[in-house]
């Protein structure tokens, strides 16, 4: 499918479904909207899916694995090479992401999007890299599209297999630069309020990433009324496949679950290209990255989980499975006020 074709298919949430998902949660056996969030999630997943009769048994982690041509310009705390070692990593179950889907009864599938070395992971390649953005565009607006629909079609591969519930993860060397870069971009905001220290950069290396930034958004001047352009332009593969899947999740009903900061940007960049999409996407957990929290505000979404993470990969994410996991426990599995003869819990005048 087409970024144009999914962009027309999108429609809005099921209304009903999330309604008689109320109901449900309201006829159980316990205080109204005692379990918050839980609550909340389950009602959302409702709309998405388009129906109330909930199971989330078979879950997926897609990681899209790119690497990016800023590092030439000394961002990042360690090398390129770093990306291929760690995208192979997750099918040997030794990279964090991995063990905590095993822990969370949950699929991985990294993918391949862009990495600069041959791996062994889903083959989706566009280029070997992105270029480097303080010289000119990350990608041609083409490329970018190409890993939107990369995304997008993950999406639909993982639907047909069954999966019901998909998290977003990346990997990337250099990729805090490149978010940072269109997170500025989207909100209108500073450099400096949108840039953190990534995987550990030092006070020097940290000027470098700030002045990258800069120097890449005043050459490339990207637009930012088009998350396309803007993607293209100080954006990366990882970052374009991962606004694919949030694409991809409206088109065909599956709720996808951001990660931390790198997946919320690409959350943000989805939802600048097709606004609906914003109603298909679940928040998991609060970034430590400084930019974090202005990006779930401006996508109008509460993470449940302050966790200070920062790790990527889709750890956090991840680690919203089991929470959603329970909540289905009581939705499915609890008694009902007249399953027990007793009255109803009326809400509050």
């Amino acid at each position: 499918m087409t970024l144009e074709e999914a962009k027309k298919a999108i429609k809005e949430p099921d209304q009903q479904a999330m309604e008689l998902c109320k109901r449900r949660w309201d006829s159980i056996a316990k205080p109204l909207h005692s379990l918050g969030k839980l609550e909340d999630n389950l009602v959302k997943i409702a709309g998405i899916t388009g129906s109330a009769d909930i199971h989330l048994e078979k879950k997926a982690l897609v990681t899209m694995c790119a690497d990016n041509g800023v590092v030439e310009e000394g961002v990042t705390q360690t090398g390129q090479e770093v990306t291929a070692i760690v995208t192979d990593n997750f099918l040997n179950k030794k990279a964090t992401a991995s063990i905590l889907c095993s822990m969370a009864g949950a699929d991985i599938f990294p993918v391949d999007i862009g990495v600069a070395a041959e791996t062994h992971v889903i083959d989706r390649k566009i280029a070997w890299g992105t270029k480097n953005m303080t010289k000119g565009p990350a990608m041609t607006r083409e490329e970018a599209q190409q890993a939107l629909e990369t995304g997008i079609s993950m999406v639909e591969e993982l639907k047909n297999k069954g999966y019901s519930l998909i998290a977003t993860g990346e990997m990337g060397i250099g990729n805090t630069t490149t978010s940072s870069a269109v997170a500025s971009v989207l909100l209108n905001e500073e450099v400096e309020k949108m840039t953190g220290r990534g995987a550990g950069l030092s006070s020097e290396g940290m000027t470098r990433k700030i002045n990258a930034i800069k120097k890449a958004i005043e050459i490339n001047q990207p637009d930012p009324t088009d998350g396309v352009d803007v993607l293209s332009k100080v954006g990366g593969f990882d970052i374009a496949g991962m606004a694919g899947l949030f694409i991809g999740g409206a088109v065909y009903g599956v709720p996808i679950v951001i990660d931390g900061f790198i997946s919320a940007v690409a959350a943000l960049a989805a939802a600048r290209i097709c606004p609906l999409v914003k109603e298909y996407m679940l928040a998991s957990h609060v970034s430590k990255e400084p930019a974090a929290h202005l990006i779930l505000e401006a996508l109008g979404l509460s993470a449940p989980l302050h966790c200070d993470m920062c790790l990527g990969e889709g750890t956090g994410a991840v680690v919203l499975f089991p929470i959603l996991d329970l909540a289905c426990g009581v939705y499915n599995g609890m008694s009902t006020f007249q399953d027990i003869q007793v009255e109803e819990y009326k809400p509050l005048a």
